[in-house]
């Protein structure tokens, strides 16, 4: 390993410790993956029953919008109630898929500052305007020389 690799595990691992000391201070430790859901979907179909007061719904549409929050929720608790480990197993991949987009991406970020290579543009790339012919004149300040971040 690195080091590089270990300063930002150690600092992950910090930051980590940090933000478990934060939610105790304040006693917001989060619950299980299926009841930090449960507490989402109850907020979301709040928000939503809440907006039904606005005069942009009549009152057919607002009972509408009512009772379709009703039949989700009637809908989501009981496999809630029987399949909270669902909710472990969609978490868990959850954080498997962001790991491995910030492998991908560190990969490829390595390699750009490390080749001096820059990412394939589309052709109708907005950044490739007509004034590439002057970024290309414009050696600024630096004396040429090709610094090896890593």
């Amino acid at each position: 390993m690195s080091d590089s690799d270990a300063w930002a595990k150690a600092c992950a691992e910090d930051l980590e410790a940090e933000k478990a000391r934060r939610r105790a201070q304040r006693g917001d430790v989060p619950g299980s993956p299926a009841e930090e859901f449960r507490k989402l979907f109850e907020a979301v179909a709040d928000k939503v029953s809440g907006s039904l007061g606005t005069p942009l719904l009549g009152g057919q549409a607002a009972q509408t919008v009512q009772q379709l929050v009703d039949q989700a929720k009637a809908a989501v608790e009981p496999v809630i109630e029987r399949n909270p480990q669902v909710f472990d197993h969609l978490a868990a991949a959850g954080n498997e898929l962001l790991a491995a987009y910030r492998s991908a991406v560190e990969g490829h970020e390595r390699r750009w500052t490390r080749d001096g290579t820059v990412p394939p543009r589309s052709p109708d790339d907005p950044r490739d305007d007509d004034r590439e012919d002057d970024r290309k004149d414009d050696e600024g300040p630096g004396t040429g020389q090709h610094i090896d971040l890593d």
